[in-house]
């Protein structure tokens, strides 16, 4: 375990909320100009202190780096414990890029309220970054809860004619599943004395303690992936949230449920995780293909992706439970690749549908056609980032999915067979999309008064085109950061844990 002697987890969780608490108490609709500057400033220089993790991390160690250790609550040694490994590292810049991406897109759009908006993002940022770094049970189950606030507001303020009902929707399901969490950190408290999550990983517990540990754990993880069949709040949710709100959701807060199956659920219930790994693999393959035709038959740009979002989760949980004996590490490491290609392709996915909201007000599939024709810059975009969506060789959609299905075939043939069909229904919801929407002849008088992307909008899109095709074309820092971490989980989840 390395010791940091620069804070730099806390820098990366702090420096954000820090700003965005600043830029909501000194923000104002009458000096947006200014408001949006100290955002941008702010997000940018969040995402610089990210990056000394990236170069300092060191590949080869097992266990937990940049280490910050404080007690928090000494009576209950709760303690502020945060620490990276492979698994975490990459989220933490994503996380913080994403961002910087959200705040540039709503720079022109939103126009009211400009400093909640912009404070919201920034503190959600930094909650979220939080959730990849607690190494303390109650630490991870406040940041896990806080994130849930901010997007709360940001759906039911700026989102469309139904966001009340779709933000109370979100956060009821997601509040009702981490209730279960709390139960389980607090029985494993009371069986170690400790709040420790690492101590917890070498915690003996009987079997049919794991899996009731195992189910608690999955009622909270699998509702914020989300898994079918408690998926039914994301496609209301992102349609009716602003632009930047369904960036953000789809491209980072979907994965912290994923994420705490590696963290928590095979670790911790390592013996119920092999018990139940068969429930968990038909579940995923249930996302991947029935929600994968769901999204054929969507007429609204933003649902069809939002089902897509489900049908690629689906790849990620799949991944993670796919166990052989030497353990499977190609499946979970591309579970982990699919998640940060994720990241980034569901980000540029919204983000195009936001462009055609913004000059159409329309998300409806039907109200397009032509779209090339009018827009050639953003078309050109928007096809390169449906065929990373779709899981074409050299975009970062390739390499996750590639990497489950060989460890899907390594572990089961049929397995394997099923989850390549994703490839094929990914293929078929995101170059009708295309078709509908890109080609053809110009549909309607709206389409031929298009105006293709600006300045602001071609530098979202492109540094999104420039991480999709760098991860497609390169994926080996991904890999190369995960590798220990990964085998060293896998080596851990093989041990029987049951006394």
């Amino acid at each position: 375990m390395m010791q940091s002697t620069t804070p730099l987890l806390s820098l990366a969780i702090w420096l954000p909320i820090a700003f965005g608490v600043f830029v909501l108490a000194c923000g104002r609709d009458t000096n947006a100009g200014v408001t949006r500057a100290m955002s941008l400033i702010g997000a940018i220089a969040s995402f610089l202190v990210t990056l000394p993790l990236v170069k300092q991390f060191d590949n080869t160690v097992h266990g937990m780096q940049f280490v910050e250790k404080v007690s928090w609550v000494e009576r209950f040694q709760i303690n502020y414990y945060l620490g990276i490994d492979g698994i975490s590292l990459w989220f933490i810049p994503l996380t913080a890029f994403i961002t910087v991406l959200v705040v540039i897109a709503a720079w022109e759009v939103i126009e009211q309220k400009i400093a909640q908006y912009m404070g919201a993002f920034l503190i959600l940022s930094g909650v979220m970054i939080g959730v990849f770094c607690a190494l303390d049970g109650i630490l991870f189950y406040v940041f896990f809860e806080a994130t849930l606030i901010p997007m709360f507001i940001i759906i039911g303020v700026w989102g469309g004619p139904n966001r009340v009902y779709a933000a109370i929707k979100f956060f009821l399901y997601t509040f009702l599943g981490s209730l279960l969490m709390l139960v389980a950190i607090l029985y494993l408290y009371f069986q170690s004395s400790s709040f420790d999550i690492l101590a917890w990983h070498a915690l003996p517990l009987p079997l049919s303690a794991q899996k009731l540990l195992f189910f608690a754990f999955l009622m909270a993880f699998a509702v914020k992936v989300p898994m079918w069949p408690v998926h039914t709040w994301l496609p209301d949710a992102h349609v009716e949230a602003p632009t930047g709100g369904s960036v953000v959701l789809a491209a980072i807060m979907l994965k912290l449920g994923a994420y705490g199956f590696l963290r928590f659920s095979l670790p911790i219930t390592p013996d119920a995780s092999h018990s139940l790994a068969g429930f968990i693999i038909a579940l995923s393959l249930i996302a991947v293909i029935y929600i994968g035709l769901v999204a054929l038959v969507q007429a609204d740009m933003k649902k069809l992706v939002a089902y897509s979002s489900i049908a690629h989760m689906g790849f990620v949980t799949l991944g993670f439970f796919m166990f052989t004996p030497d353990g499977n590490a190609m499946a979970v490491q591309g579970g982990i690749v699919q998640m940060i290609s994720h990241g980034f392709v569901s980000g540029a996915m919204f983000l195009c549908i936001g462009v055609l909201y913004d000059r159409m007000h329309s998300r409806q599939i039907a109200d397009y056609g032509g779209v090339v024709n009018t827009m050639p810059k953003f078309a050109a975009f928007f096809v390169l980032f449906s065929l990373a969506n779709c899981g074409l060789p050299a975009t970062s959609g390739f390499v996750g999915e590639f990497m489950v299905i060989l460890g899907a075939i390594k572990y089961k043939f049929s397995i394997g067979f099923l989850a390549a069909t994703a490839l094929i229904l990914g293929a078929a919801y995101s170059l009708w999309l295309v078709k509908r929407v890109i080609f053809g002849a110009v549909a309607n008088q709206h389409v031929a008064e298009l105006t293709d992307l600006n300045k602001r909008e071609f530098l979202v899109l492109g540094l999104l085109a420039i991480a999709v095709l760098a991860m497609g074309l390169y994926p080996a820092p991904f890999t190369d950061a995960m590798q220990t971490s990964v085998t060293d989980l896998l080596k851990h989840v093989a041990v029987p844990k049951t006394n």
